[in-house]
């Protein structure tokens, strides 16, 4: 079977921006000055209104004793669109703060990442209170339920000398531009060192492959601010509705009042959506594809909401360190379980786990990516140089290529294991599982054993209407379906699955999984 690696075969040519990310609200303010860049209930905010306010935010910043990251928290409201871009074009690395994460998980993040200022939610800083006393570096923090104009702000403080702007113009393209960390699913989060024109190719990127232009209008259906989904709008002129209700009732109801061309949500809400018994009465008018990432959808419900709405339901996949789409399904071809081919300029290729060779269609390994959109490196400098000789980055994850170039991902490395001396992918059981009838939402990871290495163990949450049903005789119901390696050896009801605010689930919270 010939090698497979993938590049432009499903793209048209891209020529990637030379544009640092600051300059992304005036590039698009010039173009489209009294278009609608950011909506949310009765705010709105044009793209000149936003160019102006990352203006101010800026100037302010650049005014501040204090040098160093600037922490903002990523809350679905336009005020993040300013500060996040506001910092960048003062030349202030970008901290994204989850709003949801708990204390403890606020502060890494913070130290991790040497923030001197921090722009929070109330809540937020009470989370953060008790441990303030760990954080030396981090000088100021400010309340985003109460924030003041940008030049009352930092107007008592004394001024200090704006960054100088560098002679290489190249080397201000690659300086860093964001701190983004991992998901932390499996440990503790990493700070990744997201460049200009990392950033800024892959707004370029997205925008392609979701074919967003300036007549196209988002739905934002998130838990939080994503850097992919701003980014790309801004370089594309998109208006964006930002809809911080989880309810797919009020999801569609915004879509037709604003004509929304593309919905963007979790996959966790889409396979939820198309279990719920509303769902037949849902039917966006205007909406001509649903997209999603961050974790996987599976095939079945996307499939079940393809053929209801008439439209496609397509997935990506994406990661902190490539700023971060890698590929997208394509809406006009697309394959439910495939998270599509490579965006612009992006190769991915399959490799051996072992033995790091180029492995070939349907053939299962680690995946391995190379692309401009690629991070500088980890702040922590623990891995001096994440890439090999020839620029491919080892993601971590498991997956297999299609003979057209589809990447199908499975799992992460370390959450498959071995039983019997058979490989078990953890998703391949909690696809299977979740087709049960009783079951609302399951994860299954590898349980240590003394005599077979490991064995499945399931979380799983019951359908209200199936709380009766007792867990062996779920079990065994499945185990049907499963090969004799993969059976569920203990199933264990339980009322939630940790899940993080993206639906990925928080393995690092189970039992720890054995390889």
């Amino acid at each position: 079977m010939p090698d497979v690696t993938t590049g432009d075969r499903w793209r048209a040519p891209l020529q990637l921006p030379q544009l640092s990310l600051g300059d992304l609200p005036g590039r698009a303010a010039r173009r489209w000055p009294d278009r609608v860049a950011l909506r949310l209930g009765e705010r709105s905010l044009t793209f000149a209104e936003l160019d102006e306010q990352a203006g101010r935010w800026a100037a302010a910043l650049a005014a501040t004793p204090a040098d160093g990251a600037v922490g903002v928290a990523t809350v679905l409201d336009p005020v993040f669109a300013e500060l996040y871009y506001g910092a960048a074009r003062a030349s202030r690395a970008v901290v994204t703060l989850n709003p949801l994460v708990r204390g403890e998980a606020l502060a890494h993040v913070l130290a991790a990442s040497g923030a001197r200022i921090a722009f929070l939610t109330r809540e937020m800083a009470e989370r953060l209170a008790p441990l303030r006393a760990k954080l030396p570096e981090l000088r100021t923090v400010v309340l985003l339920d109460a924030l003041p104009a940008p030049e009352a702000l930092f107007a008592a403080a004394p001024a200090a000398t704006p960054p100088a702007a560098p002679a290489d113009a190249s080397a201000a393209l690659d300086a860093t531009a964001c701190l983004h960390f991992t998901s932390g699913t499996t440990g503790a989060p990493r700070a990744v060192r997201l460049t200009h024109r990392g950033l800024t190719a892959n707004a370029a990127q997205t925008a392609q492959a979701q074919g967003l232009d300036d007549t196209s209008v988002t739905l934002n259906q998130l838990p939080l601010f994503h850097l992919m989904h701003l980014n790309s709008a801004v370089w594309a002129g998109a208006t964006q509705v930002l809809c911080p209700a989880e309810d797919p009732e009020q999801a569609v109801a915004l879509a037709d009042a604003h004509g929304a061309t593309h919905w963007f949500s979790i996959p966790v809400r889409l396979a939820r959506l198309a279990a719920d018994p509303r769902l037949p009465g849902l039917k966006p008018r205007t909406v001509r594809g649903i997209f999603c990432g961050g974790s996987a959808l599976p095939a079945a419900p996307a499939r079940a909401l393809a053929a209801h709405f008439g439209f496609p339901v397509v997935q990506g996949y994406g990661l902190a360190e490539a700023s971060p789409t890698v590929t997208l399904d394509l809406p006009a071809r697309p394959r439910p379980g495939s998270c599509g081919p490579p965006v612009a300029g992006t190769e991915c290729r399959v490799v051996d786990v072992v033995t790091q060779r180029v492995l070939g269609a349907g053939e299962r390994g680690e995946i391995q990516i190379r692309g401009p959109q690629l991070m500088a490196g980890y702040r922590d400098g623990a891995d001096p140089s994440p890439f090999d000789p020839d620029g491919w980055f080892t993601t971590g994850d498991i997956g297999h290529l299609d003979e057209d170039g589809y990447l199908y991902v499975t799992d992460r490395l370390g959450d498959v294991f071995k039983c019997d001396h058979e490989l078990v992918s953890p998703t391949e059981v909690e696809a299977v599982l979740a087709r049960h009838p009783a079951v609302r939402d399951c994860v299954v990871f590898g349980r240590p054993d003394p005599f077979r290495g490991a064995v499945a163990h399931a979380l799983v949450v019951l359908r209200d209407e199936a709380a009766h049903t007792a867990a062996e005789e779920l079990a065994q119901a499945v185990n049907a379906g499963l090969a004799p390696f993969q059976r569920i050896e203990r199933l264990t009801v339980v009322d939630a699955v940790p899940r993080g605010p993206g639906g990925k689930v928080q393995r690092r919270l189970l039992a720890q999984p054995t390889s």
